[in-house]
């Protein structure tokens, strides 16, 4: 059995502008990284590099 469960938030105005923020900056990263693959996938469509991919992503945080 599959079972599915909605969840609603209630953001206040400080959560709203981080949220909104937040996906701006995915939106953007999203973007960009599909027009960088759009871009080297037009001259030879047969391969689109994973390394492309992964020069465009930020490195990971070192703690």
């Amino acid at each position: 059995m599959l079972k599915a469960y909605k969840y609603r938030i209630y953001p206040n105005s400080q959560q709203q502008l981080y949220f909104a923020k937040t996906f701006g900056c995915v939106r953007f990263i999203y973007n960009r990284m599909l027009a960088d693959k759009i871009d080297h996938y037009k001259p030879s469509p047969l391969t689109v590099k994973l390394l492309l991919i992964r020069s465009t992503c930020a490195s990971p945080k070192s703690d």
